[in-house]
């Protein structure tokens, strides 16, 4: 089998062959870095950027706090393997809320990057599905 071909994973998904597993391992490290990094540890540390940009919008400390452990989760949950298709799914739905405040708040000044951010978890998702299938599996205990 090359590189370009998908095998059929339990269940009838696919999974990805060996040169998308290998993009994709790249892509959710990457992905986890920035997130940990530069999104999550920023508001866990109420560095003056992120309280400034929070009390902008009139919210709390609190909101910064949850973000910040949503993001920190996400991003350990990239690279946990079982999890990294799930990660993908909730991160796709804290970058559209990115977005949103973005335009609403600050007229969308820096809106680029939560789309982008939101595509790349997005192609996570997607390349990982097989994962999360067999994940929702094992939680519900069905074995197909």
């Amino acid at each position: 089998m090359n590189d370009t071909e998908h095998t059929p994973a339990r269940g009838g998904g696919r999974t990805p062959g060996r040169a998308a597993n290998i993009a994709l391992w790249v892509v959710q490290v990457l992905m986890a870095v920035f997130f940990a990094f530069a999104s999550a540890l920023p508001k866990l540390i109420a560095h003056e950027s992120a309280v400034d940009f929070f009390a902008q919008m009139g919210a709390g400390t609190w909101f910064m706090y949850l973000i910040g452990v949503l993001e920190l989760a996400g991003a350990v949950a990239l690279v946990v393997p079982a999890l990294s298709g799930l990660s993908g799914i909730a991160l796709v739905g804290l970058m559209i809320g990115a977005f949103i405040t973005q335009f609403v708040y600050f007229d969308g000044q820096n809106a680029a990057t939560p789309v982008i951010l939101g595509v790349l978890a997005a192609v996570v998702a997607w390349g990982r599905r097989d994962r999360t299938a067999a994940l929702v599996r094992g939680l519900t205990g069905r074995r197909r």
